[in-house]
């Protein structure tokens, strides 16, 4: 196979980086010696964030002990604070780490984009291990800064992108990499629009907080504002300052297959090709970024375009000979093929033949895990419903790329992903019939949680640990600055800088508040 994967390897974040111990993997201490728990024990967990999506990463690590809360908001981690009653209950997070940090082993972290470096590095320098919602960070500074972090304090990370842990993303990979579709040079991914308004034109308007919200502490390190209800539950979504639009939130999961599958580290360029709705305030209602990608070793250079508000849109990408092709796969459908390991958190597979956009958008509704997910006060979420999820109505046959998904463009042909990498096939759809799979080269996982639990205590490295997500979350949100110019913005990796235009290197790190300061 080309790159040299020849032979089944580990899911580490040390092959998709290229470092390997000189002596080989063998020679890395074991981590029960570096005094992790045995697989035997419970952990002992906190949540920063219990309401909304919360609720879901709870659920996910419910086999543990979860011993204690931190959320901003009395009312919407109410359920969550039922449930458990004997947990210890906090609304400032530092407070709970200053008085239980002797007691906690791991922490789970939904909340808004702009508090997850905050939290996360405030758990990982008391050596906690951490869970953080994606899209990991809001900045690319705070990603890097993750990813550096995790290395320092030795503990098991995981970023909540659960598409990685399943089956049909690695299968992806594995068809990339046996060059079916030959050499990869351009990739198009989309989503719906999303459930929060975007394109503002004017700013919010101001209220008081109510009493049961802590809202000083809910801006965290933010420029300090008054409170609006403008913002909640989810919708600080949409804004700049507080999370990462669409890229965010479903982007960070459509780009999953191709980040694994190509490769990908820092582009070198980021551009938006059009959007409506620009404003100072906001993401635009709709647009198509462009990211482009130099060559990789044996890969060559590739161009990853990203269409978001894709319902009604008349620019779509359009796959060349495709017109009767339905383009984007049914989530699960390598449980069809008798390949197929759900994680938890998935849905029930479609039924044979559900396929398409429609398919696509229902697969990510109706699993009780989404990825997306919004804020009620620090814990987040638009709850487990439909509610949130981007949809788009059934598709018809038209060759047109429409949904949350992505078609990856080869010399040899083409294929396309579902969603969080929950589908995916060849097209046409009669070059995936007869196709038989390639052996399998990534280990699976065995759930999207329990992988981060067992790292936790001791076992190998959850696949979207930090050293993977820290890189891939960078990336994608250089994109999220790319909106506020006009032009392509050049990146120089090395430097971590955009070397023509200086205005735009202002937004790759936050400004925090004083007494918010993040670093290592």
């Amino acid at each position: 196979m080309k790159d040299g994967i020849s032979r089944r390897t580990f899911f580490l974040g040390t092959l998709l980086a290229g470092v390997v111990p000189r002596a080989g993997y063998g020679s890395m201490p074991s981590l029960r010696q570096l005094g992790f728990k045995s697989p035997n024990e419970k952990l002992n967990i906190a949540c920063i964030g219990a309401g909304g999506r919360a609720t879901s990463n709870i659920n996910g690590c419910s086999s543990e002990n979860i011993m204690a809360f931190a959320d901003v908001d009395d009312v919407r981690a109410g359920e969550t604070y039922t449930r458990f009653p004997n947990a210890a209950k906090f609304r400032d997070f530092r407070k709970m780490l200053d008085k239980d940090a002797k007691s906690i082993d791991a922490v789970i972290i939904t909340t808004p984009d702009h508090l997850h470096a905050s939290a996360a590095m405030a758990c990982m320098q008391l050596g906690k291990h951490v869970y953080v919602e994606k899209p990991l960070t809001r900045t690319p500074w705070e990603a890097d800064l993750l990813a550096q972090a995790a290395a320092k304090y030795k503990v098991a990370t995981q970023m909540g992108n659960q598409g990685y842990s399943h089956e049909s993303n690695r299968v992806a990979a594995e068809i990339v990499w046996s060059g079916e579709i030959g050499d990869v040079t351009e990739v198009h991914a989309s989503t719906g629009a999303p459930s929060w308004p975007q394109g503002l034109e004017s700013a919010p308007v101001p209220e008081k907080a109510p009493g049961t919200l802590d809202w000083d502490v809910w801006l965290g390190g933010a420029e300090a504002r008054p409170y609006s209800p403008a913002y909640l539950p989810f919708n600080w979504r949409g804004f700049y300052d507080f999370g990462t639009g669409p890229l965010g939130d479903w982007g960070i999961h459509v780009f999953g297959p191709l980040n694994l599958a190509l490769r990908l580290g820092a582009p070198v360029g980021v551009e938006v090709i059009r959007q409506q709705g620009k404003n100072a305030w906001t993401f635009p209602t709709r647009s198509i970024l462009r990211y482009d990608f130099p060559a990789r070793g044996s890969m060559p250079a590739v161009k990853v375009f990203w269409y978001d508000a894709t319902r009604g849109a008349t620019e779509l990408y359009k796959v060349p000979g495709m017109e009767n092709e339905v383009i984007l796969p049914a989530s699960n459908n390598l449980i069809e093929r008798g390949r197929g390991r759900p994680t938890e958190g998935r849905g029930a597979a479609p039924a044979p033949g559900a396929a398409g956009a429609g398919a696509a958008a229902g697969a990510a509704g109706a699993a009780g895990g989404r990825g997306g997910r919004g804020a009620g006060g620090q814990g987040g979420g638009r709850g487990q419903a439909a509610a949130g999820a981007p949809t788009a109505a059934p598709m018809p046959a038209t060759g047109v790329l429409h949904g949350n998904g992505a078609v990856f463009v080869g010399s040899k042909g083409y294929m396309a992903t579902v969603a969080r990498g929950e589908g995916v096939h060849l097209l046409p759809g009669s070059r995936w019939k007869d196709y038989s799979l390639p052996a399998e080269v990534l280990s699976r996982s065995p759930g999207h949680y329990r992988d981060w639990i067992r790292a936790c205590k001791g076992g190998e490295p959850a696949c979207s640990n930090f050293s993977v997500s820290g890189p891939f979350a960078e990336w994608v949100t250089l994109g999220a600055i790319a909106y506020r110019f006009d032009g392509k913005l050049e990146y120089d990796a090395a430097k971590k800088r955009f070397t023509n235009n200086d205005a735009a290197n202002q937004f790759l790190k936050p400004k925090f508040r004083k007494g918010w300061e993040t670093k290592l």
